[in-house]
C-alpha cells in the first residue's frame, strides 16, 4: 500500500491550497493520465462555452480513470492544468475542491493559446500512485 505524503521545505512558501511537493513510498502501481477534456458521448466537444461544466467533466474523468486502475482521488499526487484563458483561475478553484477537498496534489497551472479543438477550455493530466 502507497503512503502519500504532502510536505514542504522549510523555507518554502506552503499555499494553504496545494502541496508544493508529494512523498511517495510503498508504491507498486504508477497511473499517468493524459490529458482529460471535456468529452460527450460521441467523443465531441462538451459543455461549448461553460468553463464550469467542463471542469467538473475533467475531473470526472479523473476520477473514473483513477478508479479504473484501482485507486481514489486519495492517490492522485500530482496534477498538470492547462486552461486557454487564465481569467478562469478563480473558476477551477471551487471545482478541484469538489473533487480534492481544501488541499490538492501537487499542480501546474499553464495559460496556453490552443488545445486540440477550439472548443476545449481546459485539459488536465494527472499521476497516481496506488
Amino acid at each position: 500500500m502507497a503512503t502519500i505524503q504532502p510536505y514542504c521545505a522549510k523555507d518554502v512558501f506552503d499555499p494553504p491550497n496545494y502541496a508544493q511537493a508529494i512523498k511517495v513510498t510503498g508504491a507498486q502501481t504508477i497511473l499517468f493520465l493524459s490529458g482529460q477534456v471535456a468529452y460527450d458521448d460521441k467523443g465531441n466537444p462538451a459543455h461549448r462555452g461553460d468553463f464550469v461544466a467542463q471542469a467538473r467533466a475533467v475531473f470526472r474523468a479523473i476520477k473514473a480513470q483513477v478508479e479504473a486502475g484501482g485507486g481514489s482521488m486519495a492517490n492522485v499526487v500530482k496534477l498538470t492544468t492547462y486552461l486557454i484563458d487564465i481569467r478562469h483561475r478563480a473558476d477551477l478553484s471551487p471545482v478541484r475542491e469538489e473533487f480534492f477537498g481544501k488541499k490538492i496534489p501537487a499542480t501546474t497551472l499553464v495559460g496556453v493559446a490552443a488545445l486540440a479543438h477550439p472548443d476545449f477550455l481546459i485539459e488536465v493530466e494527472a499521476i497516481a500512485v496506488v
